[in-house]
């Protein structure tokens, strides 16, 4: 069931489209506080929560940092750098039917999964150089 859409909300989604680069919380507070100084952080939790549990972005889950959010609801996988924590898409093609290739679950009943590959990226290769 969809919640109704507020211009907070509505702002939220829009940052996340336009920020496009898997935004933590706090990168989508900092875009939007530049247009619209009043709004508050909370806010801006409240409403990405809201924004995953009716299905209209993704949220990343980061172990050891921030979780962040993407647009893209298509299935695909991800790579975080363990120096910046920062998160990109992984140009792989999706592997059907993953969850019906797991052969023992220990008893869980698998529902979805995400993929999140580590790695450094290429900028923090350069700072390293």
């Amino acid at each position: 069931m969809e919640k109704r859409n507020t211009i907070q909300k509505q702002l939220v989604l829009d940052a996340v489209y336009e920020l496009g680069n898997h935004p933590t919380a706090d990168d989508v507070y900092r875009y939007v506080v530049k247009t619209h100084p009043t709004i508050g952080r909370g806010t801006i939790y409240r409403n990405l929560n809201g924004l995953v549990e009716e299905k209209r972005i993704r949220r990343i889950e980061i172990s050891n940092g921030s979780d962040c959010f993407d647009h893209n609801l298509d299935t695909h996988y991800h790579v975080q750098c363990v120096k910046c924590n920062r998160v990109h898409d992984v140009d792989m093609e999706d592997t059907p039917d993953l969850l019906g290739k797991i052969k023992h679950a220990n008893g869980h009943q698998l529902i979805s999964f995400d993929i999140l590959f580590k790695g450094i990226c290429s900028s923090c290769r350069e700072k390293e150089s």
